[in-house]
């Protein structure tokens, strides 16, 4: 099993392979329009514009799982994502991230890079997984680590995969 074998559904409605993805260096965020962490969405999109679009994504997957802070469809959720933070970075229709109805790349991503103390529960939006060139998942972040704080990273990854 790779990170590669998933498809998903756009926010669009339009499938994507996750295999378009090799070689590039992903970060992989649940996402969501009314918290706290939503500008986090800023920073995210400065992210993909210094690194990307050619060797690293941002992939946005909207999720209402914490406290009803995504309640609207995925023509609302685009257009909120666009017109408050610039958003162009892929996005994805709304997924679960835990329980029974987990999107199977969440459960693979959960497995791949445990949370604190073995976790795999998701705890909250704006949860990050930081994947290689390769389709490794290397690491996962809180939702308080803040998407500038992992340039650096990103920067490291970005030359590797060149």
């Amino acid at each position: 099993m790779s990170i590669y074998d998933f498809s998903l559904t756009r926010i669009d409605g339009s499938t994507q392979p996750m295999a378009d993805y090799k070689g590039k260096v992903l970060l992989i965020v649940n996402t969501a329009s009314k918290c706290g962490f939503t500008p986090q969405y800023q920073a995210l999109q400065a992210l993909y514009e210094q690194f990307g679009p050619e060797r690293f994504a941002v992939l946005g997957f909207p999720c209402n799982q914490f406290g009803q802070q995504e309640q609207g469809d995925e023509s609302e959720i685009s257009q909120f994502c666009e017109l408050n933070f610039g958003v162009s970075f892929p996005l994805f229709a709304k997924i679960e991230v835990n329980g029974d109805k987990a999107h199977p790349l969440y459960r693979y991503l959960k497995r791949e890079a445990k949370g604190v103390l073995g976790s795999e529960s998701i705890k909250w939006n704006f949860t990050k997984f930081l994947v290689d060139g390769h389709g490794c998942v290397l690491e996962r972040f809180a939702p308080t680590t803040k998407p500038e704080s992992l340039a650096e990273k990103i920067a490291a990854l970005v030359s590797q995969s060149k």
